[in-house]
């Protein structure tokens, strides 16, 4: 209390006061805080230090377990396919090569993966580019794997994978009027036997040439065999896969037409369809034919009557319609909702099942076998859907997943054969996929020539408008945006 003394000489001085009890209890205090603080400090950082590597030893051996159950995978898929290794010379086990396909193709192709194997081709660019995407692909195949069945499969698609090395041009299609400014080539489609192939697109013709014409013959111009004028502009253009003669072709005015190539006429005409058909194909039944329109319908037909027999109708486009390669009574359409309907047709209701995961319009699709489709979308992407259970009725998750194509505007065609997926992009390329991995396996860009001078010109906004694998071959026929139309094959 002499702090408040009334007379100042009363009061204690500094130096007393900080002498004084009151002070030194009040210092210890403060430096026991400090002292406190400064531990608890030291503790925390440490606790942050303990949590930090704790949590990195915990994910390090999440990491070796993974690293060991992969290397486990390694060390038992090395043994067994060295011992089908040691079993095939052994027992000299060639009978799964397929001696009813074309022996050119065949022959080409053994010969091709004899001189290019992996082990052989360790140093190559695209083997070496696609390294992680083909062990990511590997991994993924072997978590899924619940026995050895899935190695055989992995196996071949590699095999399939690395057994060519580029997209060689075997025949420049020169039309004689290339100089007519609508030359995009809608549908590109091969007859049964690979005999002939027919273009159709914008400039309202039907064209029909010979393939082994178009090899062979060293000419500035290239004429077709049979020429039909039409109409309207066509979209979509169908071969029947029995009758030799006969095509089916979908138009922008939403007509279908049978047509008899060898009379150069129309067999049978069906006016149905309100607004524009963007697709057209015919069933193992050879008198059974679908087609897709913009006005949300799908109709079945007989080509012997002019009315439909059946039609599915959805909210949305209809962008592309496909039969299984063997079947009459299942049908998948593509629509501008993002999604593929896949039906029993002795039930138009409703869909076996709803195949859900595009972002944008599916334009295409195709069935690789009876019971797996690949379908294609203005997202840049193709997507391999597995349909042989149908008990859930809608499919979101893809079998696989395959992007390096850009297509966000233009319907730029798909085609497959024999597990291999051709798709075009919109930067002028073709672009040729394997069903087992996600990643380009060849690509060839088109070099366009100017039409006057003959130079080569590079037009960003050209690109792939169709293509179309010719049966049992490695070579395809391949259009563009102004009507270059090029062969090519796989070596």
């Amino acid at each position: 209390m002499r702090l408040l003394h009334p007379d100042p000489a009363s009061r204690p001085k500094i130096d007393e006061v900080l002498q004084s009890e009151f002070f030194n209890e009040l210092r210890e205090k403060i430096d026991e805080r400090e002292a406190a603080i400064e531990l608890e400090e030291k503790i925390v950082e440490q606790e942050i230090l303990l949590d930090f590597l704790l949590t990195l030893q915990q994910r390090k051996q999440e990491a070796a377990d993974c690293l060991h159950k992969d290397y486990s995978f390694l060390s038992s898929d090395l043994q067994q396919v060295t011992k089908m290794q040691a079993s095939v010379r052994r027992n000299g086990d060639f009978s799964r090569i397929n001696a009813s396909q074309n022996d050119d193709f065949a022959s080409s192709t053994s010969r091709k993966r004899i001189r290019r194997t992996p082990k052989e081709n360790q140093e190559s660019s695209r083997f070496m580019k696609n390294f992680k995407k083909l062990e990511s692909a590997y991994f993924l195949n072997r978590n899924r794997a619940v026995n050895s069945g899935w190695i055989k499969p992995f196996m071949e698609g590699l095999s399939k994978y690395m057994s060519s090395s580029k997209l060689q041009v075997k025949a420049d299609l020169i039309q004689g009027d290339l100089l007519n400014s609508s030359n995009l080539v809608c549908s590109l489609s091969f007859d049964r036997d690979g005999e002939f192939f027919a273009t159709a697109g914008v400039n309202k013709k039907i064209k029909v040439f010979e393939y082994d014409s178009v090899l062979n013959e060293n000419q500035d111009i290239h004429f077709p065999l049979i020429e039909i004028p039409t109409r309207s502009k066509i979209s979509s253009i169908c071969w029947n896969r029995y009758i030799k003669s006969q095509c089916a072709s979908s138009n922008f005015e939403g007509v279908v037409q049978v047509w008899d190539v060898t009379q150069n006429q129309v067999s049978v005409e069906m006016r149905e369809h309100e607004r524009r058909a963007w697709s057209v194909d015919f069933s193992a039944d050879p008198k059974l034919l679908a087609s897709g329109s913009d006005d949300g319908s799908v109709k079945l037909w007989n080509i012997n009557q002019r009315a439909s027999i059946g039609t599915i109708k959805t909210k949305a486009n209809v962008c592309c319609v496909q039969f299984p390669c063997n079947s009459s009574n299942f049908l998948a359409f593509g629509s501008a909702d993002h999604r593929v309907y896949y039906h029993d047709l002795r039930n138009l209701s409703i869909p076996l099942c709803t195949l859900v995961g595009h972002k944008r319009t599916v334009s295409y699709i195709k069935f690789i076998d009876s019971k797996t489709l690949v379908s294609s979308s203005t997202d840049s992407s193709l997507k391999l859907w597995d349909l042989s259970d149908t008990t859930s009725q809608v499919l979101d998750h893809p079998v696989q997943s395959f992007s390096g194509h850009v297509n966000v505007k233009n319907f730029v065609g798909l085609s497959v054969s024999d597990g291999y997926i051709a798709t075009g992009s919109e930067t002028n390329e073709v672009f040729i996929y394997h069903k087992a991995f996600p990643m380009p396996a060849l690509s060839y860009k088109f070099n366009t020539a100017d039409p006057l001078t003959g130079n080569e010109v590079d037009d960003n906004e050209q690109f792939i408008s169709s293509l179309c694998w010719r049966p049992q071959s490695s070579t395809l026929v391949a259009a563009n945006s102004t009507g270059n139309i090029k062969v090519l094959e796989m070596v």
